[in-house]
């Protein structure tokens, strides 16, 4: 049978009836919605309360170390690494090199994300009301030069990311939360460090935006950054929104609200971060229930998640205050809980969350680990198969391939896979990373 004619002038017509249609759909297409995360995202974000960062006796710059140390020294406390793993569930076959791996990640790299923390954590209990204001001002101005310090001079022991949370837009803090952030952002400044640090990579420096619950407090929140970049001399300088009211998740007029958050950045919003306990209290779940895993929390995170989908977005998911001290058995018993919620938000496909203690740094990366050990030789087995065009055993598209190598990237970046292991997927870094944006090299 012939081949069917088509005539020329009717696939020109139609062809010029799609593209001018759509003309203003391509561009989202091909540009904004075509943008997954590919850039290294922090497996978590650390919190810690900033007087304990830069108060009296705290440890300033060197509290990751510090961090470190109690981390290492509650894990080796309680037996190998590998039994641990095992007695959190990991599969034999994989506990010693999880274990291995897990310490080996505490001593090289404990965090790698921190925020100094001028919001709920912090608290001025022992200074009078008339004091605060220049207690907070003295806070602020050594918190910028502890993250000078850990931005400007990485090393095994610094995050790679570091910022500070300050007050929100509410009306009643609204003013001390911006005189601590220009406060931060000037001593940065007169460090010489902001330009260089936001130049090499604008996603090391975090500024975190508390309790977002309209899109217009975003993009106010855009001309403050206008109006200091201009008034310090700086390149653009990005942030982070944090999602823990029900007015961010749902807008009052029905609306989906975190796609607006995004839009109303203009380009400048890094990640939207789940606040667990606010958005869960704010619904009236009861203290006792609050909990990353509540239905009230996997709604907002569907929501959040969509919304961030392909646009350039990092999603985090929230903390457990379930803290990992005590005896043993009470250790074992918060590592357990810590370890089934990080577990549960990497199945999900939730890449970060929070930190509130040292002892959960165990847990983190023992978890995060053994999630990416789990599976990543299947993966480059398929990976390599689908790059020789090999369907012998897997038929795999595009989106899988996709897939695949934005895990393998992520096992590679959190120390659960190594060089010579990413090698047996028969690409290299340049190559994975043009496959896990389009499934083709």
């Amino acid at each position: 049978m012939p081949a069917p004619s088509v005539d020329p002038s009717v696939l020109t017509d139609i062809t010029a009836l799609a593209d001018t249609k759509l003309a203003d759909i391509d561009p989202l297409v091909a540009g904004r919605w075509a943008t997954p995360v590919t850039w290294r995202q922090p497996v978590h974000t650390v919190y810690v309360p900033a007087h304990l960062v830069v108060g009296d006796n705290a440890p300033g710059a060197d509290l990751p170390r510090r961090w470190a140390s109690a981390a290492v020294d509650a894990l080796d406390s309680y037996g190998s690494p590998a039994d641990l793993a095992r007695d959190l569930g990991v599969a034999d076959e994989h506990a010693d090199t999880v274990g291995e791996l897990t310490r080996e990640k505490l001593l090289r790299e404990p965090i790698e994300d921190l925020r100094i923390d001028f919001e709920d954590g912090f608290t001025q209990r022992d200074i009078p009301q008339a004091d605060r204001d220049a207690d907070e001002d003295a806070m602020a101005q050594q918190a910028a030069e502890v993250l000078a310090t850990w931005l400007s001079t990485p090393d095994s022991a610094t995050p790679a990311f570091a910022g500070i949370r300050f007050k929100s837009f509410d009306p009643a803090v609204r003013d001390r939360g911006l005189r601590t952030l220009a406060i931060v952002l000037t001593g940065l400044a007169e460090r010489n460090v902001l330009h260089e640090v936001l130049e090499h990579d604008r996603r090391a420096l975090r500024l975190t935006l508390p309790k977002v619950q309209h899109h217009r407090q975003v993009d106010v929140f855009v001309d403050v950054l206008r109006a200091m970049e201009a008034s310090l001399g700086l390149p653009e300088i990005p942030f982070e929104v944090q999602v823990e009211t029900p007015q961010a998740v749902l807008a009052a007029d029905g609306a989906s609200e975190p796609a607006r958050l995004i839009d109303a950045g203009r380009g400048r919003v890094l990640s939207l971060h789940y606040g667990t306990y606010d958005y869960s209290a704010s619904l009236g779940v009861d203290a006792a229930e609050q909990s990353m895993d509540h239905p009230v929390a996997d709604h907002a995170k569907d929501v959040l998640q969509v919304a961030t989908t392909a646009v350039g977005v990092e999603l985090s998911d929230g903390s457990t205050n379930r803290i990992p001290v005590g005896t043993r058995t009470e250790i074992l018993e918060g590592w357990r809980i810590h370890h089934n919620l990080v577990a549960r938000h990497l199945r999900r496909g939730i890449r970060q969350g929070w930190d509130l203690h040292a002892h959960q740094l165990v847990t983190r990366h023992l978890t995060t680990i053994a999630y990416f050990r789990a599976d990543w030789r299947l993966s480059a087995e398929r990976l390599r198969a689908y790059i020789a065009g090999d369907t012998s055993r897997w038929m795999d598209e595009p989106a899988t391939a996709k897939a695949m190598a934005g895990y393998l990237l992520r096992a590679h970046a959190c120390g659960a896979v190594t060089d010579q292991e990413l090698e047996l997927t028969g690409a290299d870094h340049d190559q994975l990373r043009s496959l896990q944006v389009s499934g083709r090299l």
